[in-house]
């Protein structure tokens, strides 16, 4: 059960309002107060469902585009597409998933049916990934109950398609930016497009994880403009969680001493997991937000919380000894 207070839904905000919410509020204690949303909603432990999924699609959509390459005989395909992984995934973590190249090219397995296969079971994943979302959007916000199945999955179907392929566009806008600057030819437009890839990859990474924050949820969301900080925030946090991890991996020699030929697949878990910690605790921080313009800033709501529930019947009981003491007496 969700210890985050229910947030009323609201009505008729614009991006106006969302500023001055912003500010009046303060960074700091959106941050602070966020945070005891998202711990009070067990978003941890979401978050882990939530970045096993992430791995096992990444794993097959990688698979998945490998045979479709190989179906159009498009020769250069696995090059672009371990450069781009290993820009996108830190250490470790992008060999796994260029090794998944290397297997898919040199699979005996009938390109055309791998390929079918693939697809059903990405989307398959896909759905359960997006379900997900909604389960750990909903607690953030204090909703114990999820849609119906039919309309959860078939939601999450949707959006898979829809905001699934913003996030995708802005990965290969980042990270195979490069190899399409390399294919204008005049050099004014690879300078340009080199300095222009980021910001249009991280808007569509924003408009992705918006997109999720405002369909997701089983309730009535506010404008785009109450949801885009919160999007903001997600992307800008996997960004330093990637940055970080790939210097760590870079860096540090004792993981991979560590955990041996695993190394690879326990970075791309831990990747996956800060990921899906980054887009819950955005998540966190527009449901606060929100919270804050409904008149009900508080975080948590204390009848659910076991520690104030505990301290309450401690008093509970030292009060009931104190009046037994009183009429023994």
């Amino acid at each position: 059960m969700s210890a985050a207070n229910d947030v009323p839904e609201t009505w008729k905000l614009s991006g106006d309002d969302a500023w001055e919410t912003l500010k009046r509020t303060g960074r700091l204690r959106l941050a602070r107060d966020a945070f005891r949303r998202f711990r009070g909603a067990d978003g941890t432990s979401h978050a882990r469902s939530l970045a096993f999924l992430v791995t096992l699609l990444l794993v097959q959509a990688v698979i998945a585009l490998v045979a479709l390459a190989s179906m159009i005989h498009h020769g250069g395909w696995s090059d672009l597409m371990t450069n781009t992984l290993r820009a996108v995934a830190p250490g470790p973590a992008g060999k796994v998933l260029t090794d998944a190249v290397d297997q898919a090219h040199q699979a005996q397995t009938s390109h055309a049916t791998l390929l079918v296969g693939l697809v059903i079971s990405s989307l398959i994943t896909a759905c359960a990934l997006l379900g997900q979302v909604e389960r750990g959007l909903n607690r953030l916000y204090g909703i114990e109950q999820d849609r119906t199945t039919l309309a959860k999955y078939g939601r999450a179907l949707v959006l898979s398609l829809s905001a699934g392929v913003l996030v995708v566009a802005a990965f290969a806008a980042i990270a195979g930016g490069h190899v399409v600057a390399a294919s204008l030819g005049s050099g004014t437009a690879v300078s340009v497009w080199n300095v222009l890839r980021w910001p249009v990859g991280l808007l569509l990474a924003i408009a992705g994880i918006a997109l999720l924050f405002r369909w997701s949820p089983f309730r009535r969301q506010p404008a785009w403009s109450w949801l885009t900080f919160g999007a903001f925030v997600a992307v800008a946090l996997w960004m330093l969680a990637t940055i970080a991890l790939s210097a760590f991996f870079q860096n540090g020699s004792s993981f991979g001493k560590t955990y041996g030929s695993l190394a690879g697949m326990v970075a791309l878990l831990l990747w996956s997991f800060v990921t899906s910690v980054a887009v819950f605790y955005g998540g966190a921080v527009a449901a606060q937000l929100e919270a804050v313009r409904a008149g009900a800033p508080a975080p948590l709501d204390v009848t659910r919380v076991p520690e104030a529930n505990g301290q309450v019947r401690q008093m509970a009981d030292a009060a009931s000894a104190s009046s037994a003491d009183e009429m023994s007496s």
